[in-house]
C-alpha cells in the first residue's frame, strides 16, 4: 500500500466533511489550502473559511494564497512534498499546481459527471426536476470538470426536497467517496476512465440575478422546482406589485397546487390565512417569504402585519 502524503484544498462547510473523513481514516494530511480570510457581516470583520477553522482545530498546516500562480505559494506547496492532492469545493487550479503530485490531483464534484459540470450542480439538478443525482471523483485536467473518472455514488432526489437537504446528503456521501478513492489510489486499484461526451449534457452555470428570478408564466412544476432548487440559498426572487409599491421579494418554502383557473399569471390570492400565486395550470402556495430589509418569515406571520392590495401581483 502506498504511503500517501495528502494536501487538501477546499473552502466551505461542504468540504469540511471530506477533510474530517480523511483525517478520521488515518491518512497523513501534510497541508490544507483554503481561501484567504474575508470581510463579512455588518461589521465587515475578517471571517475565516469553514475549512480553515476545522484545519486549525486539528493543528494542520494551512496556506491561504490569493494567487495560486504566485512563486511564494508554489514554493511552500512543493515544500509540503505532497504525492496526492484532494480538491473539494475550491477554485480552478493552474496546471503547475494540479500536476505537481506523483499520484495526481482529484476532485469531488456534486453531480453524476459528465452531467452538471460547473459551479452549481446541486441547485441545477433540482431546478431541472431530476429524480437522482450523486457525487463523482475525477482527476483534474486543463478544463473544468472534464478529467478522467475514478468513482461515483448515486442518490435519489425526493420531489419535496430542497437544495439544503440534498446538499447535506451529498456532503456525507461525498466524504465517504473521497476516502474510498484515497484507499483505491493507495492500493493501486483505480482504473480512471474518460468521461463520455454527449449532446444531451446538462450544465450547472453559476447562479445569478437573471437565472434565479421566477417567471410566473411558466408551468407550476417548473416554478416549484426552481424555488426548491434555490431554497435556502441564494433564494428565488421576483417583484411584488402591491398598490403603488413594487417590492423585491424572496420566496422559500412552498407547495404546488395543480388546478385549472382563469386568473392572470402572477395574481396573488389571500384566503384562509394563505398566500397563493397563480401560474400556468395551477398555483404556488407560499409558506415562507422575505420582504426587502426584513427577515424571512412564515406567510401566516406576514399576514398579521402586511396588507396585500386586492389587485396585488407577482411578476
Amino acid at each position: 500500500m502506498k504511503d500517501l502524503r495528502v494536501v487538501f484544498m477546499g473552502t466551505p462547510e461542504f468540504a469540511v466533511k471530506s477533510l474530517e473523513a480523511i483525517i478520521d481514516a488515518g491518512f497523513n494530511v501534510v497541508g490544507v489550502i483554503t481561501a484567504p480570510d474575508r470581510p463579512a457581516g455588518r461589521g465587515r470583520k475578517l471571517r475565516e473559511s469553514a475549512v480553515k477553522t476545522y484545519a486549525v482545530s486539528k493543528g494542520l498546516k494551512v496556506l491561504q494564497p490569493t494567487n495560486l500562480k504566485a512563486e511564494d505559494f508554489q514554493k511552500e506547496l512543493k515544500e509540503l512534498n505532497p504525492n496526492i492532492q484532494v480538491v473539494v469545493a475550491f477554485r480552478m487550479l493552474p496546471k503547475s499546481v494540479w500536476d505537481l503530485p506523483e499520484y495526481g490531483t482529484f476532485n469531488l464534484h456534486a453531480s453524476l459527471l459528465p452531467q452538471y459540470r460547473g459551479a452549481a450542480p446541486i441547485n441545477w439538478a433540482i431546478i431541472n426536476g431530476d429524480k437522482k443525482t450523486g457525487v463523482s471523483t475525477f482527476f483534474l485536467d486543463e478544463k473544468i470538470d472534464t478529467g478522467a473518472m475514478i468513482l461515483q455514488e448515486e442518490t435519489n432526489i425526493d420531489e419535496s426536497e430542497n437544495v439544503e437537504s440534498v446538499h447535506d446528503r451529498l456532503m456525507n456521501i461525498g466524504s465517504k467517496l473521497v476516502v474510498k478513492t484515497l484507499y483505491a489510489i493507495a492500493k493501486d486499484e483505480i482504473e480512471p476512465k474518460p468521461q463520455q461526451e454527449s449532446s444531451t449534457l446538462k450544465e450547472a452555470p453559476k447562479l445569478n440575478r437573471d437565472n434565479t428570478k421566477i417567471d410566473w408564466n411558466k408551468p407550476v412544476d417548473q416554478i416549484y422546482n426552481l424555488i426548491r432548487g434555490l431554497n435556502p440559498y441564494p433564494a428565488a426572487w421576483c417583484y411584488l406589485e402591491n398598490s403603488t409599491e413594487e417590492l423585491q421579494v424572496k420566496i422559500y418554502d412552498i407547495e404546488r397546487i395543480m388546478q385549472e383557473h382563469h386568473l392572470p399569471n402572477g395574481t396573488v390570492s389571500i384566503k384562509d390565512n394563505q398566500i397563493k400565486v397563480a401560474a400556468t395550470n395551477g398555483f404556488i402556495l407560499i409558506k415562507e417569504i422575505q420582504l426587502p430589509g426584513k427577515r424571512k418569515m412564515l406567510s401566516k406571520a406576514l399576514l398579521n402585519g402586511f396588507n396585500f392590495a386586492p389587485e396585488a401581483k407577482m411578476r
